[in-house]
């Protein structure tokens, strides 16, 4: 009798009637201290069986749950990326809107062939005559120009280390936006587009680039390192929408692994008279080599033209 309980405990049965769990202490009882003992020593065991079959049941259950949920945060990410990427594209200028601004007054000004990439333009097959390897302390400089009579930054040049480089926020150094606004800023805010603004204080030396050097104004209120830019060619970074903060990007990384890069950047104008550059000539180059790039990011944003002229904004 005893063994049948047993048995039927150790499978974990709990079904087990009242009159037989009953007769069975009886009988336990009657084979004296050994059989209580054994009866015992059965339903612990089936407890402990018990416990463990529910603790791998609620393990195998949690890594179910686990793997089903993780599986939809992996589906999400990857939506969401895909539409990241399908928003990119459409925002990216197509080579005819970049081709746009490519007059040949304009074109006489960039060297070599113009290869188009995702918006902006490779100059002279990447290639640069700058020269990192000059034995220099970091510097930067701008030169400008005056159009109509108003002071318009033309040109940024630097060589720059990681301690030009800057981390801090804007406001914490100082270096805020402020008031000022450059030659040619006639502002839009735009409906249902990616950028609410049509134009940025776009500069020409980033503040993430020379922030860190002393003496230098990388504020957004120094006219001779900031003009109208619109936003799609000042904030773009992605790989398939390549304005000039992903080419800063390229720089920044090079100086975080304490590089020596020579930077400069070049407005381009269609005409002496114009407030409003077509675009910046970008080149950048590392001295071991490994970072070097020359690139032409064209003034130009879907959903506007800009009369380079005066920078009134034309919506389309």
């Amino acid at each position: 009798m005893l063994k049948k309980v047993a048995r039927a405990i150790q499978r974990g049965s709990w079904k087990v009637t009242a009159a037989m769990l009953s007769l069975a202490v009886i009988v336990a009882m009657g084979l004296g201290a050994f059989g209580v003992h054994y009866l015992k020593t059965q339903v612990v065991e089936a407890s402990t069986s018990i416990a463990k079959k529910r603790a791998a049941d609620a393990k195998r259950d949690s890594e179910q749950i686990l793997k089903e949920a993780t599986k939809g945060v992996k589906k999400k990410v990857k939506d969401s990326r895909a539409a990241e990427k399908k928003e990119s594209r459409a925002k990216t200028p197509d080579e005819a809107k970049a081709s746009s601004v490519l007059t040949d007054q304009v074109r006489a000004q960039l060297p070599g062939d113009l290869v188009y990439d995702h918006g902006s333009f490779i100059v002279n097959s990447n290639k640069t005559p700058l020269n990192a390897s000059i034995a220099s302390t970091p510097y930067a400089t701008n030169d400008v120009v005056t159009h109509q009579g108003k002071q318009i930054a033309a040109k940024g040049n630097a060589l720059l280390t990681k301690r030009t480089r800057q981390y801090e926020n804007r406001e914490t150094t100082g270096n805020g936006r402020g008031a000022f606004t450059p030659a040619g800023w006639h502002q839009q805010t735009l409906k249902g587009s990616y950028y609410k603004y049509a134009v940025n204080r776009g500069h020409l030396l980033g503040y993430a680039l020379v922030g860190g050097l002393k003496g230098f104004d990388a504020s957004e209120s120094n006219p001779k390192n900031i003009n109208t830019q619109t936003s799609w060619a000042n904030q773009a970074r992605e790989d398939d929408s390549k304005g000039q903060n992903y080419y800063e990007g390229l720089v920044r990384k090079a100086l975080d692994q304490n590089k020596r890069v020579r930077y400069r950047v070049t407005s381009i104008f269609a005409t002496d008279q114009d407030l409003v550059p077509v675009g910046n000539e970008i080149e950048a180059k590392s001295s071991d080599g490994k970072l070097e790039f020359h690139v032409f990011v064209p003034n130009v944003q879907n959903g506007f033209s800009i009369n380079y002229y005066d920078g009134k904004i034309t919506l389309d």
